[in-house]
């Protein structure tokens, strides 16, 4: 066989184990073909297409970086159990995989990527689209990928494939480890030929591990619960990943701890639960940010306590705050200097807890005020939901439209801009796969591809792809993909002529909505801050691609349009991207957080000095968080 034959029929029999649930770990091959991999990988596929169709299917993409955000959103929707491969040729091919590969990474999301390299020999040296060192010849494209990976080899002789092969897997399947796995793939090794032991071959079982918390640990996680007065625990990816939902629920039922989430801890728990907070941190609810300000014990459960999450180190004032951190991975559960880290299995430690904290129950007071922050909190939400009536709505009364018109299985998936913070505060997750918004990386172009990725993960669920313009912009060419599997996904355009996210953060820091604004260059000022917006179509755009589109025209029934579209939307079986506009300058309800991005200290604008007092304000609450 050749290294890349080899390669296919080994990853086509590789099988995750979770408990009960056995299923593939890569059930297919996303790839665009150049000269780099096309007689290589191409090769393979399509002989394996050729002898046993459901060895490995081969689907196209339109773009590299897009066929890892698939892989990822199908990824969560399996819960880190199956992802795809990605192959992409060499050079600029490759490079175009680096954004996935850190977003992957980032996203403690399993990738396999498949990126092809130049000549091992070096007998053509240099090739087409070789990048060339004079410094280290040997250093080409693929070595970029190193410090974005959580594993990367290259296999440079053909015996090398064994090894890598089954290293890569063990990192792809483990929950503490995985990420982004890269094997680069020299263009003239992918074609030859060698001896292959049967043994490769054979089918292979990649159990996940969830280890159990040691007694120690757990005995000292349980005796600061139950000293505890005012509890809190954030719940991140950990809690979807390990499945551990219903064990949470049984938890804080039985203690009455309240419950803030991460972005990608959404779904930990439906919105109505008494012990549901919402969000917490920088984009968090007032519930949230207000019990996490005077929390005594914050119990962190599979989260690596991002800055939003924290509010950049602010959100926990308690002078003798100290922090529980369950998680798989002992670099998360040491954060923030804990004394107090449990490096076990999410679901594991939490039925643990349970157990354990049988009969012990947060004080009758510390149960009301939870009731009475959750009251005014979802007050202030449907204030923001009501219709107003305005010819371009805001973003939070969108978002109140979308989630009337959506079911509770449905999923939501965002990624970048303003989107994301008001989902995080507003959106009410009904299921535990419904909420879906990549933000450790935070990447605009996400959207489509990603909810391409969770459809095929979810194929019985709708997915509904919110994205903003400036985000629509940088990656819109997968809903030919859609268009061409017959993967129905509907995707909201919210045109708001610029980067609504980043103009408001630019205001709060003193540079005043600054080359955020979609407008004709004005060549006196040489600036785009003219009032004359571009005739830009995406409507039409979108529809150039095969998919069906519906224009909300701006006016006081934009809403009620909106909310029709959806349903038309839901009841085809075709993707349906519908398009209308937002007035960027109406704002959801404030969660009382704060992200730290430092602001000019010297400055001949005003707007930039009374940003820098503010600032200063703000960065007095910051605490370094040693528990």
């Amino acid at each position: 066989m050749t290294v890349a034959q080899a390669l296919v029929e080994f990853l086509a029999r590789q099988w995750t184990v979770d408990g009960d649930i056995r299923e593939r770990t890569i059930p297919g091959v996303f790839g665009i073909f150049g000269h780099g991999n096309v007689a290589g990988i191409g090769q393979a596929l399509r002989q394996a297409n050729e002898l046993e169709p459901d060895l490995m299917p081969y689907y196209q993409a339109r773009n590299e970086q897009a066929m890892v955000h698939q892989s990822v959103g199908y990824a969560r929707m399996h819960r880190r159990r199956a992802t795809f491969a990605s192959a992409a040729s060499v050079g600029p091919g490759a490079a175009n995989m680096l954004t996935g590969a850190a977003l992957a990474t980032s996203n403690r999301m399993p990738a396999l990527l498949l990126p092809s390299d130049t000549f091992a020999t070096r007998v053509a040296d240099p090739v087409l689209q070789q990048l060339e060192l004079p410094h280290d010849i040997g250093v080409q494209v693929t070595d970029a990928f190193r410090p974005l990976s959580r594993f990367f080899d290259r296999v440079q002789r053909s015996e090398q494939l064994y090894s890598i092969a089954l290293a890569a897997m063990r990192v792809l399947t483990d929950p503490a480890e995985t990420g982004a796995v890269t094997i680069a793939l020299p263009e003239d090794v992918q074609a030859e030929a060698f001896d292959v032991p049967l043994e490769f071959l054979q089918e292979r079982e990649w159990h996940v591990r969830r280890p159990l918390p040691e007694r120690g640990p757990l005995e000292r996680a349980v005796a600061a619960v139950r000293a505890a007065r005012r509890p809190v625990i954030v719940a991140g990816g950990g809690v979807i990943y390990s499945g551990a939902e219903d064990v949470l629920r049984r938890l804080v039922e039985a203690t009455g701890i309240p419950v803030g989430t991460s972005q990608a801890g959404g779904g930990s728990l439906p919105w109505d639960h008494p012990q549901y907070l919402g969000g917490i941190g920088a984009t968090g609810t007032t519930a949230a940010n207000r019990l996490a300000a005077d929390a005594d014990l914050v119990i962190g459960v599979g989260t690596r306590y991002s800055d939003f999450t924290t509010a950049s180190r602010t959100v926990f004032q308690d002078p003798g705050v100290r922090f529980v951190n369950i998680n798989v991975a002992a670099f998360d559960a040491y954060k923030h200097g804990s004394q107090l880290p449990v490096v076990a299995d999410a679901r594991e430690t939490l039925a643990a807890l349970a157990h354990e904290l049988e009969g012990h129950r947060v004080a009758p007071a510390y149960t009301a005020r939870i009731e009475r922050e959750n009251r005014e909190w979802d007050t202030a939400v449907d204030t923001a939901f009501a219709p107003s009536g305005a010819d371009r709505p805001g973003q939070a009364e969108i978002i109140g439209a979308v989630q009337g018109a959506s079911d509770p299985t449905d999923v939501i998936v965002q990624a970048a801009g303003s989107l994301p913070g008001d989902l995080h505060k507003l959106w009410r997750v009904r299921d535990p796969l419904g909420y879906h918004v990549e933000y450790a990386f935070s990447c605009m172009g996400y959207e489509i591809a990603g909810g391409l990725g969770v459809r095929r993960g979810a194929p019985d669920r709708d997915v509904i792809v919110m994205v903003g313009d400036g985000s629509y912009l940088m990656l819109h060419t997968e809903l030919v993909t859609a268009v061409a599997e017959g993967l129905k996904v509907i995707v909201i355009i919210i045109q708001n002529h610029g980067y609504a996210s980043i103009g408001h953060l630019s205001e709060t820091v003193g540079s005043d909505r600054f080359g955020t604004k979609y407008r004709t260059y004005d060549e006196n000022a040489r600036n785009f801050e003219g009032t004359e917006t571009l005739p830009v179509d995406l409507a039409a755009n979108a529809r150039s691609y095969g998919v069906d589109v519906i224009e909300v025209a701006p006016g006081p029934k934009s809403i009620e349009e909106l909310k029709s579209a959806i349903a038309t939307a839901k009841a085809s079986d075709r993707s349906t991207v519908i398009h209308l506009e937002s007035d960027p300058l109406v704002y959801a309800p404030d969660g009382e957080g704060w992200w730290d991005v430092p602001v000019a200290p010297e400055a001949e604008l005003e707007v930039t000095r009374s940003a820098y007092r503010d600032y200063l304000v703000d960065k007095a609450k910051q605490r370094p968080l040693l528990g």
